[in-house]
């Protein structure tokens, strides 16, 4: 199985549905009469919050449906699972959901909430990068606009080149890094997500303007990448020992 047990998504961490079926050896079909009777008996509140509908494509290009579940989303679907290699899964999936969930709060919490001393210094670091960014582009515009005006207009995504200049690569290298994955690959110009990673909200497309040769205004999209598609880089990188920059050098010093 190439793919892991668990991801972020709207800042939740989750797995899903094809993944339960996959690695619990049952029909996806079946998963989802478990997911769907489950819901029916937790109830509209705890459904909203744990179970989250989408959509993938099959081996025919057609959209199928899929769950995103919560960590208390699997553990109901799964608890009847119950063979020796059922609960060896369980544990691999709970490790990964704890792992998972530390590694969310130490992007997503601010540093004083952090314990680790060494994430939370890490943390505050970034934040005052943060800080320093936004005073520089507030001091760009006029004194009429406010920091919270600023903070508004932030679309929180990123593209390629700036998340390689992180690695030290370039946006082309890291391009054919993803590639080579098998998460993304070319058309027309755009780099696009294979359909298992479409719906996780790794990326956004942005329409930029531009002047063809006759003088004629034209657009083409481009792809740039959410926080959480951030971090689901970093953890591509880590596995082929690609670490930031940044921990290079604390490491050295």
């Amino acid at each position: 199985m190439n793919k892991d047990l668990v991801f972020i998504e709207n800042k939740k961490v989750v797995t899903d549905s094809l993944t339960v079926a996959e690695v619990f050896g049952k029909e996806h079909k079946n998963v989802l009469t478990d997911i769907r009777k489950q819901m029916e008996y937790a109830g509209d509140e705890f459904a909203r919050l744990n179970f989250q509908r989408g959509t993938y494509q099959d081996k025919n290009n057609q959209a199928r449906p899929k769950y995103n579940l919560t960590e208390e989303a699997f553990t109901l679907i799964v608890f009847s699972y119950n063979t020796k290699e059922a609960v060896q899964a369980k544990i691999k999936f709970i490790k990964e959901f704890r792992r998972m969930s530390d590694t969310l709060k130490s992007v997503y919490s601010p540093s004083y909430m952090i314990d680790d001393p060494i994430e939370r210094a890490k943390k505050w670091i970034e934040e005052q990068e943060q800080v320093k960014m936004l005073e520089q582009r507030v001091a760009e515009y006029e004194p009429k606009v406010t920091y919270y005006d600023i903070i508004l207009k932030s679309t929180d995504t990123v593209n390629i080149t700036q998340i390689a200049k992180d690695y030290g690569l370039s946006g082309q290298a890291l391009n054919s890094i993803l590639h080579e994955e098998g998460i993304q690959y070319k058309l027309s110009g755009q780099w696009l997500l294979y359909s298992k990673y479409q719906h996780r909200g790794y990326t956004k497309s942005e329409t930029q303007e531009y002047t063809r040769s006759n003088g004629e205004i034209g657009t083409k999209l481009h792809t740039k990448w959410t926080q959480t598609g951030r971090l689901f880089i970093h953890q591509i990188l880590a596995k082929r020992d690609i670490l930031p920059v940044m921990d290079l050098e604390s490491d050295a010093s």
